[in-house]
């Protein structure tokens, strides 16, 4: 699944040329995504202009006029720019075309989205899929403090804790088994048990481990691509735990572990990250 990196990097690639532009087209090939798109979408944001792209969590957010638009990108999709005149690929289920521009959302598996919050209905951050989401990772609030004072009283691991968005967003599966190796904590503790000294190395760790994939340009896993079409480089890179169960740890050369959490893989090494 595209994460936050993914996100982010798909979000910058596309804002600089979609920011200030007009929507000629908005054309929705296949509605039938994770939640029907609107059949009104098209002729709400047709003839106008993209006021800004942001990211909150895995959303990327269109702001028109009247409105924000909603994009997720599944489970393995991508939202990449390609020629005016280019052929749709099978599962290019929508696209949008502006004066010198066109992107299209590919989404094979069609859990991603496209949704519209129009601001008569209130807050963009009261809309159902963001209300309950937790602080975004690079946000001054995100402190070690703030992660520790969060996971206090919690029973439920660390690394599901991580994975639920609900204390920081972002920090999704890939991203939580390399930042918990780089800080040295078991997958399996309790969250409620993390020091504030772990959380100071886990906050670190986090931010670390996010950074990394920022600059690579998100992963290389499943078929992510960016905005342009070429996929990312972090995992030729980075990755320490990910995918390399029964390879030896780059710190301690013990093999590296791999389990089931919440039907999600965990990948540790059993002598760094010790419970």
């Amino acid at each position: 699944m595209p994460e936050l990196p993914e996100v982010e990097t798909t979000r910058r690639g596309i804002a600089t040329v979609i920011q200030g532009k007009i929507v000629r087209q908005f054309l929705v090939h296949e509605p039938r995504l994770r939640w029907p798109v609107p059949v009104s979408l098209p002729k709400w944001i047709e003839g106008q202009t993209v006021q800004s792209c942001e990211r909150r969590g895995k959303y990327l957010l269109l702001h028109f006029e009247q409105g924000v638009q909603i994009i997720h990108l599944g489970m393995s999709g991508s939202l990449r720019r390609v020629a005016l005149d280019e052929d749709r690929r099978k599962h290019d289920h929508a696209e949008w075309i502006f004066d010198e521009a066109r992107f299209l959302l590919h989404d094979p598996r069609r859990f991603g989205a496209i949704l519209w919050h129009a601001h008569s209905d209130g807050p963009l951050e009261n809309h159902p899929l963001l209300r309950t989401l937790g602080v975004e990772p690079f946000d001054p609030l995100f402190t070690p403090e703030y992660l520790h004072r969060h996971l206090q009283g919690r029973r439920i691991v660390i690394k599901q804790a991580l994975l639920s968005g609900k204390i920081v967003v972002g920090v999704g599966n890939i991203y939580a088994s390399e930042s918990l190796f780089l800080a040295g904590i078991h997958p399996e503790l309790p969250a409620g048990e993390v020091s504030l000294h772990r959380c100071e190395k886990l906050h670190a760790a986090v931010l670390s481990t996010l950074q990394s994939a920022l600059d690579s340009g998100g992963s290389t896993l499943r078929d992510y691509v960016n905005a342009s079409g070429e996929p990312g480089a972090y995992f030729d890179i980075h990755a320490n735990v990910y995918e390399r169960a029964g390879k030896p740890c780059s710190r301690c050369t013990q093999p590296i572990k791999r389990i089931v959490q919440g039907q999600r893989a965990t990948y540790y090494c059993s002598r760094c990250q010790r419970r």
